[in-house]
């Protein structure tokens, strides 16, 4: 596949940048305990302490603004696979549900794993709605043999290492993965599961299974991989980021292992907090997911890992696939589901709205601790930082329905009432999403 790449540039340079006053906004940032109803000024791409002359006014009574959205795991399939997503309509869906910042993962065709693969997701991303950057694989090709070349994928602009998709089931690999990783001063997100035991199995292995009469990937292939990686991130004194945790065992791993000392951080996704294997039935390969969707104890624990924060980010593990992939039913579809234009709806209707977490709390999940996981300089409000911010109503109800922004809808939650709905995305700055 050939790869035309552009010249590179910064995509904070932006041409014409407005002005804007949010007037009368909820303004929330946790990384500044700050919950308070002000205007918010917005001048040459940065929060400013006044307004800019000439600004357009927004009315934001009734509205809250918050650090825009930073998703650090999405699959904008591109290259190679821009059937499904690319990274422009990827982008799009994102400023759609207020995400600002997302990190796409390498396992696109081909594989994110040389500089230039890197440069050019970032120049893709640089003519996008919103800020796009990119994940770089762990091993040549995602094979999970031979280690890529950290030092310059780094340099080239990679915000860290994963395989995921394709977990590094060597220990010996993982561990070099990791010391490398330490030894650049960035981190490896891993998708844990035992490809042994989950094979291409389509749900949980357990109630469900058993009652279509199908073979089911059970909760200790996420587990006992969990543990090994944790067990060495202990040993190298190297970060590891966990993504996308579903079971309740996973949760006290992962809990026990940041109390010894372990550099260890975690996401889970919406999917985790809001759906059990029961949907299943019903949905078919809709709510087919990798890992899959488990029980209700399960939902409980990743809630309890939210509030208390063992879980430290919300991410969606955005997932998109053709209509007709997914119309192959439920054992020969493709796994995954589309999320970011639910994920902000979904974390306030199953988290705020139901008491579990605060708003403050939530917006720290999606947004300023993903950052500082990240190494950015996002998440905050703060006068001097990018002007990055979602505006949403908290109480807005509406019904998941087609068309998306994505280019796919392969999402399980098409006719789910949620509550709380994005009415303004800006980054950079520039208003890129009004409702």
């Amino acid at each position: 596949m050939n790869i035309h790449l552009q010249s590179a540039r910064s995509c904070d340079i932006m041409d014409n940048m407005g002005n804007i006053i949010l007037h009368g906004a909820r303004v929330v940032d946790p990384a500044f305990g700050t919950d308070t109803v002000r205007d918010l000024y917005i001048a040459d791409g940065k929060i400013a302490a006044s307004p800019a002359p000439d600004s357009r006014v927004i009315d934001a009574h009734g509205l809250v603004a918050i650090p825009g959205l930073v998703d650090m795991h999405v699959h904008f399939r591109d290259p190679g696979q821009t059937h499904k997503e690319d990274i422009i309509s990827g982008a799009d869906a994102a400023a759609a549900g207020g995400v600002t910042t997302a990190v796409c993962m390498p396992n696109t065709k081909p594989v994110i794993d040389t500089p230039e693969l890197v440069q050019y997701v970032l120049d893709r991303g640089c003519n996008s709605k919103i800020r796009v950057l990119p994940y770089a694989a762990v091993t040549v090709g995602q094979l999970g043999e031979t280690l890529t070349d950290f030092a310059a994928l780094k340099n080239a602009g990679a915000t860290a290492f994963s395989d995921d998709g394709n977990p590094v089931m060597s220990a010996a690999v993982m561990r070099r993965a990791l010391i490398t990783a330490r030894e650049c001063d960035t981190f490896v997100a891993t998708h844990c599961e035992d490809a042994s035991l989950v094979r291409n199995f389509a749900v949980n292995d357990g109630a469900v299974s058993k009652a279509l009469g199908i073979q089911g990937r059970p909760a200790i292939a996420e587990e006992i991989m969990i543990a090994r990686d944790c067990m060495l991130a202990l040993d190298t004194g190297a970060r590891l980021h966990v993504c996308h945790v579903s079971t309740a065992r996973s949760v006290e791993i992962i809990r026990r292992a940041k109390s010894v000392g372990a550099r260890v951080t975690c996401e889970t996704a919406p999917q985790y907090f809001s759906l059990t294997e029961s949907a299943v039935p019903q949905l078919g390969s809709l709510a087919r997911v990798n890992p899959p969707l488990r029980t209700p104890t399960d939902v409980a624990a990743i809630i309890e890992g939210l509030r208390d924060g063992t879980i430290d980010a919300i991410a969606t593990d955005h997932a998109p696939h053709a209509d007709a992939e997914k119309a192959l039913g439920l054992l020969d579809a493709p796994s995954g589901m589309i999320g970011l234009e639910t994920s902000l709806a979904l974390a306030l209707t199953h988290l705020y709205h139901t008491g579990a977490m605060s708003l403050t709390d939530i917006v720290r999940r999606v947004s300023a601790t993903p950052s500082d996981i990240l190494g950015l300089d996002r998440g905050t409000l703060s006068v001097g930082s990018a002007a990055d911010i979602a505006i949403f109503d908290p109480d807005a109800a509406w019904i998941v329905a087609p068309p998306f922004h994505s280019r796919a809808s392969n999402t399980p939650f098409i006719g789910a009432e949620l509550r709380g709905r994005v009415r303004y995305t800006i980054c950079r700055g520039e208003l890129v999403y009004d409702l």
